[in-house]
């Protein structure tokens, strides 16, 4: 008989991880500890505390913008946007299909419509081509995801916002600190929307910030965040000496509560300190494994577009073809990975289509407004080939705490995916 090569069929892994296992995250030291301490110690543990105020001043001059205001998460931040944008009932919003369900769920919450659009099989990001296609006399804005490892064609959407006067959301959740042409996302578009929740690559555990430079929208941003207070003082960074004069006759905009808290912020004035080398580092690292895995018939590296001009990866990419593979089918691919490298192998996010966390048809007494929105926001009536190709046949993607060690680990994957290569009969059977 045969001895099997491959670690899931009880060969010896690629990477034995109780003796060598890999970088943790998230990343965490003696400040965070004494930050926390001073937060506890102080008795001001939310509301616009000076460890929020100081996060929002080093987040907003780190982005490249006049104003970072943080919220609850990075849902309610796109939510945030939408609304501050002044986008609602009667309205179109354009998105990729590949993305967290939530980038389309909140237009939903604003009781606007989502048009899926399909995404360039490259970046995985939205199709400006598509984008075009997409537009209405009711289209008032387009939310680019920038996916993963990948920037969205930013050159192609201003021009379209611009020809078409649409507003630009840039849904910014993996990509804290990533440029195009310089300029940092969140920066180029009418409002940036930033996650920090524990798997992103600036973490709180949770949380979430817009950024802008609109001073008038970042009133509106820092107001519905806060039960719809006008901003108090110093609150809003960067504001004109007088901002937020609304007269004294109480709130001046619907909205809840959706702060974070000082615990929080001290967390992320401090990961902020680590974060450009942390990018800087992955970087590095996700450059060297792409040339590794351009060399591995079958597999096929994110695009890095030459306008990207600095890297942030929100885990780590890659397009495999199993016609090399001996037809392996891709999820017996990812488990013999897992197995090589100790390490969760998933797909990219489900295509909004098909997805089975974005439903809104399951919420009718919130969202069925009328018959014709009820079928405009039914998910199933958008065509996703690209979309649908990529996540059945082509995705795999790692965490991004791979890409924090060495070149020597970089190696060992491309290693692992040499090694399943050569043995896929293996798993054939």
């Amino acid at each position: 008989m045969t001895m099997k090569k491959l670690a899931i069929n009880g060969g010896s892994p690629c990477r034995d991880t109780n003796k060598s296992p890999w970088p943790k995250w998230p990343v965490w030291g003696k400040e965070e500890e004494v930050a926390l301490i001073e937060v506890l110690n102080s008795g001001v543990w939310s509301y616009n505390g000076p460890k929020e105020m100081e996060f929002n001043k080093l987040f907003a001059e780190y982005t490249g913008v006049k104003h970072a205001i943080c919220a609850v998460n990075g849902t309610v931040t796109l939510q945030i946007a939408l609304e501050a944008l002044g986008i609602g009932v009667g309205d179109e919003v354009i998105v990729p299909g590949l993305t967290w369900q939530a980038t389309a769920a909140t237009v939903i919450d604003v009781n606007a419509t989502p048009i899926l659009v399909d995404i360039c099989e490259d970046t995985w990001c939205i199709d400006p081509k598509e984008i075009e296609k997409a537009i209405t006399p009711r289209t008032k804005a387009i939310i680019p995801v920038h996916l993963y490892g990948a920037f969205a064609d930013m050159d192609a959407i201003m021009t379209i916002a611009k020809k078409h006067n649409l507003y630009i959301i840039e849904d910014c959740a993996h990509k804290h600190g990533g440029e195009w042409k310089s300029k940092k996302a969140g920066s180029i578009g009418n409002v940036g929307s930033f996650s920090f929740q524990l798997s992103k690559h600036l973490t709180a555990g949770e949380g979430g910030s817009v950024t802008t430079n609109d001073t008038d929208l970042a009133e509106k941003l820092d107001a519905l965040r806060n039960v719809g207070r006008r901003p108090e003082g110093d609150s809003l960074i960067g504001a004109d000496k007088g901002i937020g004069d609304y007269g004294d006759d109480g709130n001046f905009i619907q909205s809840g509560n959706y702060r974070i808290t000082e615990f929080q912020a001290a967390i992320l004035v401090e990961g902020l300190k680590r974060l450009p080398e942390q990018n800087a580092t992955r970087d590095a690292n996700g450059a060297y494994l792409n040339t590794l895995l351009k060399e591995i018939e079958g597999i096929t590296p994110l695009k890095r577009d030459d306008r990207e001009t600095k890297k942030a990866y929100f885990n780590f990419a890659f397009r495999y073809d199993s016609s090399k593979f001996k037809n392996l089918p891709i999820e017996k691919f990812r488990s013999a990975l897992e197995a090589e490298l100790g390490i969760i192998v998933d797909a990219c996010y489900e295509p909004l289509n098909n997805c089975s966390l974005y439903v809104p048809h399951t919420k009718p007494s919130r969202h069925k407004l009328n018959d014709a929105y009820w079928e405009a926001i039914d998910p199933k009536r958008f065509s996703l080939p690209v979309c649908e190709r990529i996540f059945k046949e082509e995705s795999v993607c790692v965490h991004h705490k791979v890409l924090m060690g060495t070149k020597a680990d970089m190696d060992l994957v491309a290693t692992a995916i040499k090694k399943i290569y050569t043995h896929a009969a293996e798993l054939m059977d």
